[in-house]
């Protein structure tokens, strides 16, 4: 195990990491990795560090940065993820250490190992005695992860590869940079038939951005093949089947350079031609180790290819930021279903006012109504919490057709704001309802139907992340529509002529929203979203009631219990925008199962034909919370 003798800055990093980690959705049961030394966690012991740590290809901690000093290496990316994603302290860690082999200590889930080609990491896969690993004259070998074992489904599998063929002269033209793309792409592949479900891989960074070849002879060479490296990784990885995130390195590198001061980095400095530490490369003369003023979160680079605690960082939160995407994507049906709960709340309101109170046979009774909703989603596994809010304005009538059934018409307008996600992302959708009903009440029975339909407008899905100290923000618009039906019968339990009225009832709602698939940007982080269909189908019983305070006031209420059947976690089909033909599907929304819904409310004769209507109203979930305030007015004519 890694013994963390942590400085200010690596503690406030790592207790960021775990904060997050707190407050953010987990759906999955931990993170495995594999690949080189971008990723390792500390395969080799650190014969410059305490006694018992392990050696990672980033700059150490500080507050010197120096070997010999007691301080240990930063976390690589894939820790950083891991522990954003709730994934357990134990499985961060390294599978084949040789130091967890000397002091007796259990072995994580990282398999990646500093100086493997894509070969050996294929082979840290599949293969018996395929993950290796040698220092100073001890050896320490184990099976591949799949010998004996096959993929777990609910795992996140994590993959990096293809620098080390480069380096060690594997790659060194056309044909080698293929090859070596392929074996990376047979890695996920192996894991994707052995049943995992969920593999990101990356993208190899431009070669000829880096310190070891910037500047060099060698620069163009490396840009050259690792962006065929990249063109035949992505090629196949499309026709693969696996379902593979594909993180687009070399482009995120490209706009942090673009742009170095908004993401915390040093402005007016040579990135890519300076290093941290001076391994293999100038060390930078005022942030470097030792210069005027040592700060490894100013660079991009601590040796020749390896990123400081800054880069790991903004890589782990690029990978953070596409798999959280869906938590709050999925989000967007949700809005438009609780909409149209809020809808069919003003609708039932106004009939259980109206209960055993029509207009006259051949009469028409009209009502208009305005409020407001709040709704609160609280965190999931697989989605994000948020927090919204809105008003509408609804209008309708019915007309009595004879003594026991009336009809009508409905429509409304709802305007509606969510911010979702820890940055705040904002979400905004015009809803244009409308409804058929139709009614029936006699002899203490009674009953309703209606069907609704609408159009969504989603004129703001403005999704927001944080990479390093930069809240991005990524804007889209989409539009959609839905489909409901509902009814309910119940019977009335008071004699005639009482002052009061209860009835228990069972409803049934059937319901349908579809948003369609939309477009961010074209930078690293933009996204393109499938379309959503999101289903509801729920049985529920209920009581509801009135009383009468006198022949112009009455006082009414209505409490339900609801089962949705359809309650299966919504996926969605995503892309990069920059690599469109790389899809791949994430996990977001769970409906509830169980929900209760409650309304108050009272009704004021103001003359014979008007009426003052306002309540209250509200759902609930284990999740979930929305609530709504209306007032209204009704006219008979």
């Amino acid at each position: 195990m890694i013994k963390q003798v942590l400085s200010p800055l690596a503690a406030a990093c790592l207790l960021g990491i775990a904060g997050q980690a707190l407050a953010s959705p987990s759906p999955y049961s931990t993170l495995v990795v594999f690949g080189d030394s971008l990723s390792d966690a500390g395969q080799f012991p650190d014969a410059g560090g305490p006694a018992g740590a392990s050696t990672r290809f980033t700059n150490r901690v500080g507050p010197t940065y120096l070997d010999g000093s007691g301080e240990v290496f930063g976390p690589t990316a894939a820790m950083i993820l891991g522990g954003k994603l709730g994934v357990a302290a134990g499985d961060l860690g390294p599978s084949t250490s040789l130091v967890n082999a000397a002091e007796g200590l259990p072995d994580g889930n990282n398999w990646a190992v500093g100086g493997y080609r894509t070969d050996q990491i294929y082979d840290s896969i599949t293969a018996a005695g395929g993950s290796v690993v040698s220092s100073g004259g001890e050896t320490r070998t184990r099976d591949g992860y799949l010998v004996g074992r096959v993929a777990d489904p609910n795992a996140l599998y994590y993959l990096t590869g293809g620098g080390n063929d480069f380096l060690q002269f594997r790659i060194t033209d056309d044909p080698s940079a293929r090859a070596a793309a392929g074996r990376l792409v047979d890695s996920a592949q192996a894991l994707s038939q052995a049943g995992a479900r969920y593999i990101v891989v990356w993208l190899l960074p431009d070669l000829g951005l880096t310190p070891a070849t910037n500047g060099t002879v060698l620069q163009s060479f490396g840009t050259q093949l690792s962006g065929i490296f990249n063109e035949e990784l992505v090629s196949q990885l499309a026709s693969s089947g696996a379902n593979v995130i594909p993180l687009n390195i070399p482009l995120m590198l490209q706009e942090v350079l673009a742009d170095p001061g908004a993401y915390g980095l040093a402005t007016g400095q040579n990135l890519v031609g300076t290093c941290f530490s001076g391994n293999s490369c100038p060390e930078n003369p005022i942030y470097g180790r030792h210069g005027s003023n040592p700060d490894p979160t100013k660079l991009i680079f601590n040796d020749g290819v390896h990123p400081t605690i800054a880069g790991q960082t903004l890589i782990a939160d690029y990978a953070y930021s596409v798999l959280s995407a869906p938590w709050e994507a999925t989000l967007l049906p949700e809005m438009a279903h609780g909409t149209l709960r809020a809808y069919q709340d003003e609708l039932r309101s106004q009939w259980l006012a109206d209960w055993e109170n029509w207009q006259g046979v051949g009469q028409w009774r009209g009502f208009v109504t305005g409020g407001g909703q709040h709704l609160d989603y609280d965190d999931q596994d697989s989605a994000a919490s948020g927090d919204g809010f809105g008003y509408n304005l609804s209008l309708g009538g019915s007309y009595r057709i004879d003594d026991a059934w009336r009809a009508g018409i409905a429509a409304g307008f709802y305007r509606q704001k969510l911010e979702a996600g820890a940055e705040d992302s904002d979400y905004k959708l015009n809803s244009y309802l409308g409804s058929l009903f139709v009614q029936y009440q006699q002899d203490r029975w009674w009953g309703d139907a209606a069907v609704t339909g609408g159009y969504l407008d989603y004129d703001e899905a403005n999704r927001k992340f944080a990479i390093g100290p930069r809240t991005v923000e990524e804007k889209g618009d989409t539009d959609g529509n839905l489909l409901a039906f509902s009814g309910r019968i119940g019977y009335d339990i008071a004699q005639g002529g009482e002052a009061w009225h209860l009835s228990p009832f069972v409803s049934a709602d059937w319901a349908r929203v579809k948003v369609d698939g939309y477009d961010e940007g074209n930078a690293s982080t933009s996204l393109s979203f499938d379309e959503q269909k999101r289903y509801s189908r729920r049985l529920g019983a209920g009581l509801q009631g009135k009383y009468a305070l006198s022949e112009q006031t009455q006082l009414f209420g209505e409490v339900a219990v609801e089962r949705e059947y359809a309650d299966d976690t919504q996926n969605i089909g995503m892309a990069f925008t920059s690599l469109p033909a790389n899809g791949f599907t994430l996990q977001g929304y769970t409906p509830q199962s169980h929900l209760q819904r409650a309304t108050l409310g009272f009704a004021q004769k103001l003359t014979p034909e008007l009426s003052l209507r306002g309540g209250y109203s509200a759902h609930r979930s284990d999740d979930d919370l929305q609530q709504g305030v209306s007032l209204a007015l009704s006219l008979d004519f």
